[in-house]
Order: C-alpha cells, then sequence, then structure tokens
C-alpha cells in the first residue's frame, strides 16, 4: 500500500461549489487507492448557520466557524480550499498563502487580472502547493485530446476555437447578484466564463501572443434582490432595479505562438447553450472537437481516412482516469467525477510537495490574456499578451 500523508482540510465557502469538494474529499478513498493522501476536514467557515450546520453533520467537519481567519490560521489545515465570492479571493488567498498553508482557489483567482496577480506573487513567495479551479480540463476526454495534439495526431495546429455558452444570464428577471457587478464579481464574462475557455486553450494549444476583441453588456439592469439571492433566482416585473456593472459577452480573436489562428467567446446571456464550454481544434492532419454537454463524447476527424468523416469518441477505462469510476466504453461520468480527478491531483501534489497543474501559475497566464482583450475593448487593436507576473 502507497505511504500516505494526513492532510488536513480548510474550506471557506459552503456554497455549490465548496459543497461539491467537499463531497469530493469524501468519496476519494473509494475512488483512488494508490493515492499518496489521507483527507482530514478539519473545519469549513461560511456566513450561512444552516450551511455550517450541514458540514458538521453531514459532511463530517470536525468544526465550523463563521470567520474565514480561524479556518485560515487553523493548525491542523495543510491546504486552504476558497470557494467564497470572487471579492474575498485576494484577502483569503493572500493570508492562507503568508500562514504557509497549500491555496487550491475556485476561478476565478482574481476578479480582475491585478488582483490574480497579486495572489500568484504571494503564493510564489510562500513556496507553496496551489491548484486553481479549471475542472474542465480534468474530464477524460479532454486529457484524451491533449495527448493526441502533444503526439501529433492533428499534425500542425493551423486553427483553434473556444467557447463557453451559457443561458444563467439570459433572463433579464434574474436578480442583480453580486455575479453582476464589478466591484463585487470583478469582471463579467472574461472573468467567470471565458477563464475557462482560455485555460483549455493554452492547455491545448500553447501561448498566445496577440489579441482583439469586444465585449458587450446585452441585460443592462436586474431586479434588485430583497436577501442574498443568487444568479439563479428570479424577480418579478415591476420590481425595483439596479445596473449590471459587468459584461455579459466577450469575444477575441487570437494569434497563438505556434502560429495558429483562433477564436475565443463566452456568454453569459445567450439563449439556446445551457453549458456549452467546448472546443474545436484543427490542424494538417486532423481535427478534433469537445463540448462538456455531451462530455462522455469526443468528434475526431483524420485526414488519412476522409470517407470516414467525423467519428464519435466515446469515454472509456482506456481514457485517463475514467476508470476510477466506472468500468468498460460508454459508462458516462458527471461534473462532480472532474472535480473527484481535479482534487485528486490537487491533494497528490500537496502530499508529494511538487506543482500541480493548473495552479497558480496557469492562473497568471489567463488573466494576462484577458488583460490584453479587455485593453483591445478599449482601444479598438490588436493587442500584445504581456505576462502581469510580479516579481
Amino acid at each position: 500500500m502507497t505511504s500516505r500523508r494526513r492532510l488536513g482540510i480548510a474550506v471557506v465557502g459552503f456554497g455549490w461549489m465548496g459543497q461539491a469538494h467537499s463531497r469530493s474529499y469524501l468519496r476519494l478513498p473509494t475512488l483512488f487507492e494508490d493515492r499518496p493522501y489521507d483527507v482530514d476536514l478539519v473545519i469549513c467557515s461560511d456566513n450561512m448557520e444552516a450551511r455550517r450546520g450541514i458540514a458538521e453533520s453531514d459532511f463530517g467537519f470536525r468544526e465550523t466557524t463563521d470567520d474565514w481567519r480561524p479556518a485560515v490560521e487553523h493548525p491542523a489545515v495543510d491546504a486552504v480550499i476558497i470557494c467564497a465570492p470572487n471579492m474575498l479571493h485576494e484577502p483569503l488567498a493572500i493570508a492562507a498563502a503568508t500562514a504557509g498553508k497549500n491555496v487550491f482557489c475556485e476561478k476565478p483567482v482574481g476578479g480582475t487580472p491585478g488582483q490574480t496577480a497579486r495572489i500568484e506573487q504571494a503564493c510564489r513567495r510562500a513556496g507553496i502547493v496551489t491548484g486553481v479551479g479549471y475542472n474542465y480540463r480534468f474530464a477524460p476526454l479532454v486529457l484524451y485530446a491533449q495527448e493526441l495534439i502533444a503526439a501529433g495526431e492533428l499534425g500542425q495546429i493551423t486553427n483553434y476555437r473556444g467557447r463557453f455558452f451559457s443561458m444563467y444570464g439570459a433572463d433579464p428577471m434574474g436578480l442583480l447578484s453580486w455575479r453582476f457587478l464589478i466591484d463585487q464579481a470583478g469582471h463579467g464574462a472574461t472573468t467567470d466564463i471565458l477563464s475557462h475557455a482560455v485555460d483549455l486553450a493554452l492547455m491545448l494549444n500553447g501561448p498566445i501572443t496577440r489579441v482583439v476583441g469586444i465585449g458587450e453588456t446585452f441585460v443592462k439592469e436586474r431586479p434588485l434582490p430583497s436577501g442574498a439571492g443568487t444568479h439563479y433566482d428570479r424577480g418579478s416585473p415591476g420590481d425595483p432595479t439596479g445596473e449590471v456593472t459587468n459584461e455579459d459577452y466577450f469575444g477575441a480573436l487570437a494569434v497563438f505562438a505556434n502560429g495558429s489562428h483562433g477564436m475565443l467567446e463566452a456568454s453569459r446571456a445567450i439563449v439556446g447553450p445551457q453549458s456549452q464550454m467546448a472546443f474545436d481544434v484543427y490542424g494538417t492532419e486532423g481535427a478534433l472537437s469537445w463540448n462538456h454537454e455531451t462530455l462522455n463524447e469526443l468528434q475526431l476527424f483524420r485526414a488519412s481516412d476522409p470517407q470516414q468523416g467525423y467519428t464519435t469518441v466515446r469515454a472509456s477505462d482506456r481514457h485517463p482516469f475514467h476508470g476510477a469510476f466506472v468500468p468498460g466504453d460508454a459508462n458516462s461520468i458527471g461534473f462532480e467525477d472532474m472535480v473527484a480527478i481535479q482534487d485528486h491531483e490537487f491533494l497528490a501534489a500537496v502530499a508529494e510537495g511538487r506543482p500541480h497543474s493548473a495552479g497558480m501559475e496557469q492562473a497568471l497566464a489567463c488573466v494576462s490574456v484577458q488583460a490584453a482583450m479587455l485593453k483591445s475593448w478599449e482601444t479598438g487593436t490588436w493587442e500584445d499578451v504581456v505576462s502581469l507576473r510580479i516579481d
């Protein structure tokens, strides 16, 4: 049996993703027998009493608190998992890094590129292991696509298209939650969902050197929440409204360092696609496409056999990590299984004291692209991608 290191976990923010990660930690022993870690759910921090009760009674956290500071500074904690709203990421991550804790932060690391750069600097100086919630890169067929591209199966890449189209902001009656406010969420579509598309573009096709882009806010006012409403809650006609202060949509042309050209888009206010985190890669010897809405299928075209057209590759235990969940062919896995793979990889890196990808380095690369996109929107011209690293 593999020697295991006990890892104390603090989860800060026990909403959807805080609970998803916590379920993952409870599942990991049943999925990865050869793991180099054992998980100890030490403390959960949330400002809602009901959530704290669930964390303790149903998830088994030993302690709960309404203040994030005791969680970040707890002596039994090795890794802090940040799932709080965006405006808290910078103070949380920097405090955790300063306390010598390893940090996993849900995306976006920072609501603005500058916040992410400061967080990355603090974590790098602390010498800790970091992780970022770019969970789509851990879908087994995305990892398989990465293998095909790296092995040259598609030849020289000529074109790349990445997108994340979601309907969560399409209804104008959707409440004006913090996600629609620049002073609380940071930027809109570029920070929230385009970050996933940019991360996969960098992972699959390499660095981006130049961009030109444009954004838009289609729903300019939304009903004000009467309490702590989320972006999934709805108001009614005639309710008081407030101004949306960040963007619903962003699209950009991109030039990659390998000479290929691409298009990157994200919209939270489009009608039709519901969770279309997708990419298409085109090369001189083939092409492939993947869409999170059908995450257990990948479309693959080989120029050596054009009569076949695109073929559907169905996820199976021959693809990375898939067999940890189900055996055989075409037995599907889901969103939280990607989260479990990601959490396993991060905790294994912490236990073994090695870097994890995606970590703060990859987040910095993403926001460096984002900053160039936002600048291009202002100037109306092509902009070079310049690293935001703070030395």
